[in-house]
Protein backbone atom coordinates (compact mmCIF):
# COMPACT_ATOMS: atom_id res chain seq x y z
CA UNK A 1 0.00 0.00 0.00
CA UNK A 2 1.51 3.36 -1.18
CA UNK A 3 0.94 6.32 1.38
CA UNK A 4 -1.72 8.81 -0.03
CA UNK A 5 0.47 11.77 0.01
CA UNK A 6 3.47 11.87 -1.62
CA UNK A 7 6.40 14.55 -1.30
CA UNK A 8 7.53 15.97 -4.55
CA UNK A 9 10.71 15.75 -5.64
CA UNK A 10 12.51 18.03 -4.94
CA UNK A 11 14.03 20.84 -7.79
CA UNK A 12 17.88 20.91 -9.07
CA UNK A 13 19.11 24.54 -7.67
CA UNK A 14 20.21 25.99 -10.29
CA UNK A 15 24.14 27.53 -9.95
CA UNK A 16 23.40 30.93 -12.03
CA UNK A 17 20.77 33.76 -11.25
CA UNK A 18 18.87 34.87 -14.41
CA UNK A 19 19.54 38.58 -14.90
CA UNK A 20 15.45 38.85 -14.07
CA UNK A 21 16.11 37.91 -10.47
CA UNK A 22 18.87 39.85 -9.85
CA UNK A 23 16.80 42.90 -10.90
CA UNK A 24 13.79 42.10 -9.33
CA UNK A 25 16.04 41.48 -6.08
CA UNK A 26 16.94 45.27 -6.39
CA UNK A 27 13.95 46.84 -7.13
CA UNK A 28 12.28 44.78 -3.42
CA UNK A 29 15.62 46.53 -1.36
CA UNK A 30 15.15 49.85 -3.12
CA UNK A 31 11.44 49.73 -2.12
CA UNK A 32 12.62 48.62 1.89
CA UNK A 33 14.89 51.63 1.22
CA UNK A 34 11.91 53.79 0.48
CA UNK A 35 9.64 52.72 3.36
CA UNK A 36 8.89 55.36 6.27
CA UNK A 37 10.58 54.31 9.39
CA UNK A 38 8.60 55.19 12.28
CA UNK A 39 9.80 57.57 14.45
CA UNK A 40 10.22 57.34 18.10
CA UNK A 41 6.69 58.80 18.83
CA UNK A 42 5.59 56.06 16.52
CA UNK A 43 5.26 52.62 17.97
CA UNK A 44 6.97 49.84 16.11
CA UNK A 45 4.20 47.33 14.89
CA UNK A 46 5.69 43.67 14.04
CA UNK A 47 3.81 41.42 11.60
CA UNK A 48 1.96 38.58 13.26
CA UNK A 49 1.90 35.51 12.28
CA UNK A 50 -1.75 34.76 11.02
CA UNK A 51 -2.83 30.95 9.68
CA UNK A 52 -2.53 29.79 6.55
CA UNK A 53 -4.96 30.40 4.31
CA UNK A 54 -7.52 27.61 3.28
CA UNK A 55 -6.72 25.58 -0.01
CA UNK A 56 -10.22 25.03 -0.87
CA UNK A 57 -13.66 26.64 0.30
CA UNK A 58 -15.24 25.47 3.16
CA UNK A 59 -18.16 22.72 3.42
CA UNK A 60 -19.80 21.93 6.22
CA UNK A 61 -19.41 18.52 7.62
CA UNK A 62 -21.13 16.81 10.77
CA UNK A 63 -20.32 13.92 12.96
CA UNK A 64 -23.19 12.37 14.53
CA UNK A 65 -21.81 10.83 17.90
CA UNK A 66 -24.54 8.70 20.03
CA UNK A 67 -27.13 11.56 20.41
CA UNK A 68 -24.82 14.22 19.80
CA UNK A 69 -23.66 16.25 16.59
CA UNK A 70 -20.78 17.66 15.94
CA UNK A 71 -19.89 20.66 13.16
CA UNK A 72 -16.77 21.31 11.20
CA UNK A 73 -16.10 22.87 8.81
CA UNK A 74 -13.89 21.51 5.74
CA UNK A 75 -11.89 21.32 3.09
CA UNK A 76 -12.35 18.51 0.23
CA UNK A 77 -9.46 17.44 -0.92
CA UNK A 78 -11.20 15.81 -4.62
CA UNK A 79 -7.90 15.95 -6.79
CA UNK A 80 -5.04 13.95 -6.45
CA UNK A 81 -2.30 16.79 -6.55
CA UNK A 82 -4.79 18.34 -2.75
CA UNK A 83 -5.04 14.83 -1.54
CA UNK A 84 -0.88 14.62 -1.77
CA UNK A 85 -0.91 18.22 0.04
CA UNK A 86 -3.69 17.91 2.70
CA UNK A 87 -2.29 19.81 5.25
CA UNK A 88 1.33 20.08 4.70
CA UNK A 89 2.98 23.19 5.75
CA UNK A 90 0.54 24.36 7.71
CA UNK A 91 0.60 24.91 11.63
CA UNK A 92 -2.55 25.97 12.45
CA UNK A 93 -6.22 24.94 12.29
CA UNK A 94 -8.93 26.05 14.36
CA UNK A 95 -10.88 23.78 16.47
CA UNK A 96 -13.73 23.84 14.14
CA UNK A 97 -11.82 22.78 10.86
CA UNK A 98 -10.97 20.06 9.10
CA UNK A 99 -9.78 18.41 5.74
CA UNK A 100 -12.04 15.60 4.28
CA UNK A 101 -10.42 13.50 1.81
CA UNK A 102 -12.62 12.04 -1.21
CA UNK A 103 -10.73 9.16 -2.65
CA UNK A 104 -13.74 8.87 -5.22
CA UNK A 105 -13.98 5.03 -5.21
CA UNK A 106 -14.14 2.54 -2.38
CA UNK A 107 -10.42 1.11 -1.52
CA UNK A 108 -7.66 0.28 1.21
CA UNK A 109 -5.60 4.08 1.31
CA UNK A 110 -3.13 4.73 3.82
CA UNK A 111 -1.82 8.00 4.78
CA UNK A 112 1.43 9.69 6.59
CA UNK A 113 2.05 12.88 8.02
CA UNK A 114 5.49 13.96 6.76
CA UNK A 115 5.52 17.62 6.42
CA UNK A 116 2.62 17.91 8.64
CA UNK A 117 3.13 19.95 11.73
CA UNK A 118 -0.16 19.46 13.62
CA UNK A 119 -1.41 16.26 15.52
CA UNK A 120 -4.09 14.99 13.93
CA UNK A 121 -6.89 12.48 14.98
CA UNK A 122 -7.88 10.92 11.39
CA UNK A 123 -11.17 8.93 10.59
CA UNK A 124 -11.19 6.24 7.90
CA UNK A 125 -14.61 6.33 6.65
CA UNK A 126 -17.01 4.02 4.56
CA UNK A 127 -19.06 4.74 1.64
CA UNK A 128 -22.27 4.98 4.17
CA UNK A 129 -20.88 7.62 5.83
CA UNK A 130 -19.58 5.29 9.37
CA UNK A 131 -16.65 5.63 11.14
CA UNK A 132 -14.66 2.20 10.49
CA UNK A 133 -11.50 3.21 12.15
CA UNK A 134 -9.69 6.22 14.04
CA UNK A 135 -5.95 6.91 14.37
CA UNK A 136 -5.67 9.19 17.43
CA UNK A 137 -3.17 12.06 17.88
CA UNK A 138 -0.87 11.17 14.74
CA UNK A 139 2.73 12.01 15.27
CA UNK A 140 3.84 15.47 13.22
CA UNK A 141 6.22 14.92 10.79
CA UNK A 142 6.14 11.45 10.42
CA UNK A 143 7.13 9.22 7.52
CA UNK A 144 5.02 6.34 9.20
CA UNK A 145 2.53 4.88 7.06
CA UNK A 146 -1.23 4.82 8.52
CA UNK A 147 -3.24 2.52 7.10
CA UNK A 148 -7.07 2.66 6.72
CA UNK A 149 -7.73 -1.35 7.78
CA UNK A 150 -10.10 -1.56 5.27
CA UNK A 151 -11.89 -0.76 1.84
CA UNK A 152 -12.50 3.02 2.82
CA UNK A 153 -14.13 6.21 0.51
CA UNK A 154 -13.03 9.15 2.82
CA UNK A 155 -10.58 10.27 5.49
CA UNK A 156 -11.22 12.62 7.67
CA UNK A 157 -8.61 14.76 9.53
CA UNK A 158 -8.99 17.07 12.74
CA UNK A 159 -7.10 18.22 15.24
CA UNK A 160 -5.62 15.97 17.45
CA UNK A 161 -7.27 14.94 20.74
CA UNK A 162 -10.48 16.13 19.64
CA UNK A 163 -12.24 12.51 18.46
CA UNK A 164 -11.55 11.53 22.20
CA UNK A 165 -12.53 14.71 23.76
CA UNK A 166 -16.13 14.61 21.67
CA UNK A 167 -16.08 10.73 22.56
CA UNK A 168 -16.39 10.33 18.30
CA UNK A 169 -15.70 6.24 18.07
CA UNK A 170 -15.51 3.69 15.09
CA UNK A 171 -19.39 3.19 13.92
CA UNK A 172 -20.16 6.87 14.66
CA UNK A 173 -21.78 8.64 11.50
CA UNK A 174 -20.09 11.58 9.23
CA UNK A 175 -23.27 13.82 7.26
CA UNK A 176 -21.68 15.50 4.35
CA UNK A 177 -23.02 15.03 0.68
CA UNK A 178 -20.34 12.88 -0.32
CA UNK A 179 -21.94 9.73 1.78
CA UNK A 180 -25.17 7.84 0.83
CA UNK A 181 -27.61 8.18 2.90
Amino acid sequence: MKPTRMEPRPMQAKTRFPAACIAAAGLAFAAALAAPVPSASQPLRLAQATPAAPAAALETLAIVSADKRHAFQVEVMRTPEQRARGLMHRRYMPADRGMLFDFARVEPVAMWMENTFIPLDMLFIRADGTIARIAENTEPLSQRTIPSGEPVLSVLEINGGVSRTLGIKPGDRIEHPLFKR
